[in-house]
């Protein structure tokens, strides 16, 4: 069951996302979302999430843009998993942060299901663009199978999304 607390780690991953306005950091007119987040030594990505606005405006992530069939995340190592919720991201330019309302995610291993919710997750912006890692947190069991942990936790740095 190791891969169950990195599979939190791509709800976690799921939940930031934002696109980039014509601002110091860039013009962009995209509202479009790339993500990546390393899962118990797999890696997870998906592009062209997308996005309600371009940061730094409120902005809502779009799940089927992610999500098969409309999206293109994938998992390696048998993994899969899918977005419940369409994330509200907030930023703070001055501070270089973003902020996610609440992530909820249900992954998939074999016949396993987990679902997970985290809220308030911080994101850092990476310099002067529109690159943003997580800060740790931890994500809360929902529902799914007793061999689902109870809560996992996720490593800062552990996912990146980048806005455009």
């Amino acid at each position: 069951m190791a891969t169950w607390p990195g599979l939190t780690v791509l709800a976690a991953g799921l939940l930031v996302g934002t696109a980039v306005p014509a601002s110091a950091f860039g013009p962009s007119a995209e509202q479009r979302l790339d993500g990546s987040i390393a899962v118990a030594g797999n890696t997870c990505t998906w592009t062209d999430a997308r996005t309600s606005a371009n940061p730094p405006s409120t902005l809502t992530v779009d799940r089927t843009s992610i999500n098969a069939p409309g999206g293109n995340l994938s998992c390696a190592g048998g993994i899969t998993a899918a977005l419940n919720n369409n994330p509200q991201f907030t930023f703070d330019d001055a501070a270089g942060t973003a902020r996610t309302d609440a992530i909820d995610i249900t992954g998939k291993q074999s016949f396993i299901s987990c679902r997970y919710k985290a809220a308030g997750i911080t994101w850092n912006r990476e310099g002067d663009t529109r690159k943003y890692v997580n800060q740790a947190f931890t994500a809360t069991k929902v529902s799914g199978s007793f061999l689902c942990p109870g809560s996992v936790t996720t490593a800062a740095g552990g996912a990146s999304m980048l806005f455009r």
